[in-house]
């Protein structure tokens, strides 16, 4: 088996799998099953000030996919319903009673020097590894002037993370919001700041369905609706396109990244760390399927690393980032065409239908019946996938590489570009 533990802005875990702060994480019987099960650490759910925030039901849509639950999840929930002292006192139980993992704080208070002060002190003196500030939540709390109405103003989250550094020993994680233009201006803002690390993606701002009987967004409470955040499995590619631009910006280099959005599977968590996170958070995963997803998580993240090398997780962190470049820079030459597998093929027309309607014209339909064929008119064929991504059946298309001999050329080279330089 690899060596799976993490040391990640200096704080060690067992692992890189940590549950984000979310309801799993509200309370010490959650976090002490949890641990029990094997997750390398946790993120404990936003503290704010005294007296608590109230929470409404209900709190949580869905949107659900060709049977499949919860492929995109929402909540209109806040950060801790519970007393300030009653989480302190939670926490510092945790950490005397896990040493060995990881237990982060999340942190919400007001753009003001004394509430941060203030809450800073009490968390430090629990024995938690370190502080994460919570300038992500979509809803309630930005109306209040916190989470994202913070996250989304580079200068306040530069202000924020400096006077938290000068204000703990503790290492400081920033979580992002991912309702910006740019996810670049408030991570350098963070950097600036003085962070160890940020912490991204956080929700994205819904309106996950509307209840058209009632008319009314869901979830409803007594009639009305509001928006939410937006999670799951959903939101995994804007998560990974975020990380990786972090990974990829020079004025971030140096700051740790903690991975969230979606992360359900091990290879979702190796995909992380391939584009640059040196661990993961998981909330929506944990919500749907129970904290024992650790224990595949851990065996799978595991033997993919032993089978294909790699002893420790820095053997492939970012490893995928030499292969991210701009569009531009990608091979024009480059040909594929789909090739169809006849003995897989159950002739249910998928591919061809959607070739024939919303593509290229590029499969053929002969015979009827049981005798259908369907077969790639290589000619018409640009190599697109949709035929591939739109048939039931796993590898009955394939995309084949097309030896045309021709060399590399990217677009800024390409002579059918009018502001094109001219190849080297």
């Amino acid at each position: 088996m690899a060596d799976l533990r993490c040391d990640f802005a200096g704080i060690k875990s067992p692992n890189p799998f940590w549950l984000a702060s979310a309801p799993p994480t509200d309370k010490a019987y959650n976090v002490e099953r949890a641990f029990k099960a094997g997750w390398g650490g946790a993120v404990w759910k936003t503290l704010g000030e005294d007296p608590p925030v109230v929470n409404t039901t209900s709190r949580y849509g869905a949107v659900a996919v060709n049977g499949q639950r919860m492929v995109g999840f929402n909540n209109i929930e806040l950060i801790t319903d519970r007393p300030l002292d009653v989480n302190l006192r939670e926490i510092k139980q945790i950490k005397r009673d896990w040493p060995d993992r990881a237990l982060l704080v999340s942190l919400m208070v007001p753009c003001e020097e004394a509430p941060w002060r203030k809450i800073l002190a009490a968390v430090e003196d629990t024995g938690a590894d370190g502080v994460e500030l919570n300038f992500g939540c979509p809803h309630g709390m930005s109306e209040r002037g916190m989470g994202s109405a913070v996250g989304q103003v580079p200068e306040y989250v530069e202000m924020v993370t400096r006077w938290c550094k000068s204000m703990t020993r503790m290492p400081v994680f920033v979580k992002l919001t991912p309702n910006v233009t740019n996810i670049l201006a408030p991570a350098r803002a963070a950097k600036a700041g003085g962070a160890d690390a940020v912490s991204l993606i956080n929700t994205v701002n819904s309106i996950i369905s509307v209840d058209l009987d009632n008319m009314a967004p869901t979830p409803t409470v007594d009639g009305k609706g509001s928006h939410g955040g937006y999670c799951g499995p959903a939101v995994k590619p804007i998560a990974l396109h975020l990380v990786a631009q972090i990974a990829r910006d020079p004025e971030c280099a140096g700051m740790a990244i903690s991975g969230i959005g979606g992360i359900e599977t091990w290879r979702d968590g190796a995909e992380f760390i391939a584009l640059g996170s040196n661990g993961v958070q998981v909330c929506t995963g944990a919500m749907h399927y129970g904290f024992k997803i650790i224990d595949d998580m851990i065996d799978g993240l595991g033997n993919w690393m032993a089978a294909k090398g790699y002893g420790r997780l820095t053997d492939f962190h970012g490893a995928a980032l030499a292969n991210l470049v701009d569009w531009q820079d990608l091979n024009i030459n480059a040909e594929l065409v789909a090739r169809i597998d006849q003995d897989t093929c159950i002739k249910c027309g998928l591919c061809h239908i959607a070739c024939e309607d919303t593509a290229h014209q590029a499969i053929s339909v002969t015979g009827q019946g049981p005798e259908r064929r369907f077969q790639t008119i290589d000619a018409e064929c640009v190599g697109c996938n949709l035929c591939a991504h739109v048939c039931p059946v796993e590898n009955c298309i394939t995309m084949a590489p097309v030896d045309n001999g021709k060399p590399y050329l990217n677009w800024t080279q390409d002579p059918r570009n009018p502001h094109a330089a001219a190849a080297e």
